[in-house]
Order: structure tokens, then sequence, then C-alpha cells
């Protein structure tokens, strides 16, 4: 009996090994063309080149509703699609170009703040879904906002 399991786990131990060095031999042949392929699709990606990434927009009073554009290119080589842009709050707005920007084409996004119910010092994103490569942009908002019934002069 003996005989048998040490016979059966000698075979397991030489299956698990031969079927181990075919699979890193496959790898091995596989990642090269992997590797080129992936590049190949990187470099074909649009970008969105954003002449700024943040906007403040100073000290504004409560319940002030304030806008800012901000303008972009797309440096890629490839068609820029924006799919979506959401505020991390309902008081960010976005508004962006619905039509493909060809590379080298700019573009502009609006992005509005309803200050009502937001005291103090506000930092708000807007995440920008698009076709670029990371498939994610960030823009970002502050204000410092002046509570209703502050005053200054007293």
């Amino acid at each position: 009996m003996k005989k048998t399991i040490l016979i059966l786990a000698g075979a397991i131990m030489i299956t698990t090994l031969s079927c181990k060095n075919n699979t890193n031999q496959k790898e091995v042949d596989i990642v090269p063309q992997t590797t080129a392929s992936l590049e190949a699709k990187v470099a074909s990606y649009p970008v969105m080149s954003f002449a700024k990434n943040d906007h403040n927009f100073g000290t504004i009073t409560e319940g002030e509703i304030v806008n800012h554009k901000f303008s972009f290119t797309n440096t890629g080589k490839a068609p820029l699609v924006i799919i979506s842009a959401k505020g991390s709050c309902g008081c960010t707005v976005s508004e962006w170009p619905k039509e493909p920007i060809a590379p080298g084409e700019q573009g502009e996004m609006l992005v509005t703040f309803n200050s009502n119910g937001k005291p103090n010092l506000q930092s708000k994103k807007v995440t920008i879904t698009a076709n670029t490569k990371v498939g994610k942009e960030t823009l970002t908002i502050k204000a410092m906002v002046t509570p209703k019934g502050n005053s200054s002069s007293k």
C-alpha cells in the first residue's frame, strides 16, 4: 500500500511540474506580442489636456450661483468622446460637448456651483468619464461661502 501511495504521489508531482513548465513557456511567448499591442493601443487614445483643472471662486455669499468654463484640448491621436460629467454633490452641474472632439481641437466644460445651504469652505470635484487611457479625469472647484445672516458690518 505504501508503494502505491508513493507511485501515485510521484506521478502527480511529475504531471504538475510538466504542466507548469509548458504554461511558463506559453506566457513568455505571448508577453512580447501583448506588450506591443498594448503600446500601439495606448498611443492611439485621446488625451484631455486642460489649461487649468481647478478653479477657486474666492469668497461668495451663501445662495449665490457661480459658473466657470474649463477649456481643454484633445492632444491625443483619436477623437475624444465625453460620456458623462458628474459632480461630487448635487450642487455642481456640468455641460460638455456631446459630439466627438477631433485630435488638436478644443472644447469647453461649464461647471456651475450653487452655494445655497453650503456655508464655509467648499471643495467639490467633477469626475469626467471619457474614452481616454485612464477613463476618468477630474476637475476641482473651491469657494469660501459666507453664511447667510453673517454681516461684516456691525
